[in-house]
């Protein structure tokens, strides 16, 4: 699972039946280096944006937890959808402390 800042979405004029209920959001992947400065949804992407599945409710610039691949189409089985990408969650708060900030072992 990874993170991202959602930046848009995709209509479709016939979507596949399996895919009704949600929608198709653009979601830029974050780095570890994203994650550690303020997140600014009308700067340019730092890497190219993806198509992930939402029902969730997302809005833009709204920081989501994402899976791909296989891992995409788990929560759907039996039934799969033909989705290579899904958001799974929708973040509220990220605290991000350094290494060097971790408690000392026991």
């Amino acid at each position: 699972m990874r993170l991202g800042l959602t930046i848009g979405t995709l209509s479709l004029v016939a979507p596949h039946a399996t895919v009704r209920g949600g929608v198709f959001r653009l979601v830029v992947p974050l780095s570890a280096a994203d994650l550690g400065r303020p997140l600014d949804p009308s700067a340019p992407p730092a890497t190219e944006p993806l198509v992930a599945w939402d029902d969730l409710g997302a809005g833009d610039g709204q920081l989501v937890a994402f899976s791909e691949g296989g891992e995409a189409a788990q929560p759907f089985r039996p039934h799969d959808k033909p989705i290579d990408a899904y958001v799974a969650a929708i973040v509220d708060r990220l605290d991000i402390r350094s290494p060097s900030a971790r408690p000392p072992a026991r």
